[in-house]
C-alpha cells in the first residue's frame, strides 16, 4: 500500500525545556518510523511559546535539528495579547488551553477569551484544548466571532454529538481524535496505571464506542497527541505527569482498524494526510510517499522505539499494517521500518 506522506499536527516535543524527554531529533525520527512527514508541535513548552522571540528560537532549532517538516503553534496567553498578531503571520495557528495542561498556558476567564480572539488576526485555525462543557464555550467563540475552531483530542459521546450538531448547523468548527481514545478505554487506563495517564483521561467504553461512530463522519482527523515522559517520571510515586507517546503506534493502529472494517483505506488517507494539510493550509511535499505491508501481523512494537522515551501503552498488542518504506522529497528515510542514517543519542 502506498500512502502520502502523513501529517500529526498534535506532538508534544518537549523542545525547549524537556529535551530528556524529548527532542527535534528524536522525535523526529520516531514520525518518520511512524510514516510522519510533517509535524506540528504544541507550545507548551519551557519556556512557552507566547512571545513572538521565544517562538522564532525554537522554530529555528525546529528547522535545523529536525529530520521531517515540524512546525511550531503559538501559545495564546492573557499576559502577552501584544504577541498575537507577530505570531499570527508566523506560527501555522493558535492553540488555547481551556482545561488542565501539564504547564502554565491556561486562559479561561471570557474577557481573556476575548482579547485572544481579537488579537489573533490571521485566518489560521485556532485549536481549543477543551473537555466537557469548555466544548461548548469554543463553539460559542465559533458562533460569535465566526472563526475556525479546531477542537483537540476530543474523547467523550456528549463533546463529539455536540459538535457533530454544530457541523450540520453550518459553525466553522472542526475536531480530531487520538488514537488511544480510540483503542483504549477506562479499563486499560485501570491495567496500565500512570503509563496509561493522559488528558484527557481514558473514557469509558460507550464513549469510545461514539468515537468510532463518527470515524467516517463528524472526526477530521487522527492526531496522535504524541507526548511522552521518561519512565522515571511515570514511576514517580509523588505524581506522575500525564501523557503518552503515540507517533510511532499511530500508523500500524489505524492500518489494523483497515484491516478490521471499521474505516476504509481511502479514509485512512483523509484523516491521516489529506485533511489535516487542507485545514492546516499545509504546503505539500513532493516526491514523497510511505510504503507499507498492510498484511504484516507483529507484535507491537517489534523493534526498539525511536522516541526517547522508549515506552509505549500499545507493547504487547498484536496489531496488522507495518511501514516499510518512506521517501522524503525523493530521499529514502526508512528501509524495512529502519531511520537510515540516524544514530541513537
Amino acid at each position: 500500500m502506498i500512502l502520502p506522506g502523513l501529517v500529526d499536527v498534535h506532538v508534544h516535543l518537549r523542545s525547549p525545556g524537556g529535551e530528556h524527554k524529548e527532542d527535534f531529533r528524536t522525535g523526529s525520527a520516531a514520525a518518520l518510523a511512524g510514516g510522519f512527514t510533517t509535524l506540528l508541535a504544541m507550545p507548551n513548552t519551557q519556556p512557552p511559546l507566547v512571545s513572538f522571540d521565544t517562538w522564532r528560537v525554537a522554530q529555528t532549532l525546529a528547522t535545523s535539528q529536525s529530520l521531517c517538516d515540524v512546525c511550531l503553534y503559538a501559545g495564546a496567553s492573557a499576559d502577552h495579547l501584544d504577541q498575537l498578531p507577530l505570531l499570527a503571520a508566523n506560527a501555522p495557528a493558535l492553540k488555547i488551553y481551556l482545561d488542565q495542561t501539564y504547564g502554565p498556558l491556561r486562559v479561561r476567564e471570557l474577557d481573556a477569551l476575548a482579547g485572544v480572539m481579537d488579537a489573533w488576526k490571521a485566518d489560521k485555525p485556532i485549536c481549543l484544548h477543551a473537555e466537557g462543557e469548555s466544548v461548548a464555550i469554543g463553539l460559542a467563540l465559533a458562533a460569535v466571532y465566526g472563526r475556525h475552531i479546531h477542537f483537540c483530542h476530543i474523547s467523550r459521546r456528549a463533546e463529539i454529538e455536540l459538535i457533530a450538531r454544530a457541523k450540520e448547523r453550518g459553525l466553522p468548527v472542526t475536531c480530531e481524535v487520538t488514537p488511544h481514545h480510540l483503542f483504549l478505554n477506562g479499563s486499560d487506563a485501570a491495567r496500565l496505571g500512570a503509563f496509561g495517564d493522559m488528558r484527557p483521561t481514558l473514557a469509558a467504553p460507550d464513549d469510545q464506542a461514539a468515537l468510532w461512530e463518527h470515524i467516517n463522519s463528524t472526526i477530521d482527523y487522527i492526531a496522535s497527541d504524541h507526548a511522552p515522559h521518561t519512565r522515571a517520571e511515570k514511576e514517580n510515586p509523588e505524581g506522575a505527569p500525564p501523557g503518552v507517546p503515540g507517533l510511532e503506534s499511530t500508523l500500524p493502529l489505524m492500518l489494523t482498524a483497515v484491516s478490521q472494517g471499521r474505516l476504509s483505506a481511502a479514509r485512512l488517507t483523509e484523516l491521516l494526510a489529506a485533511n489535516p494539510r487542507r485545514i492546516f493550509n499545509l504546503p505539500e511535499q513532493p516526491d514523497t510517499w510511505v510504503e507499507v505491508d498492510p498484511d504484516e501481523q507483529y507484535t507491537f512494537p517489534d523493534r526498539p522505539l525511536y522516541t526517547k522515551c522508549g515506552w509505549s501503552p500499545f507493547a504487547g498488542l498484536r496489531l496488522s499494517g507495518k511501514v516499510t518504506r518512506v521517501v522524503l522529497r525523493g530521499q529514502e528515510v526508512v528501509r524495512d521500518g529502519i531511520v537510515l542514517n540516524y544514530q541513537n543519542p
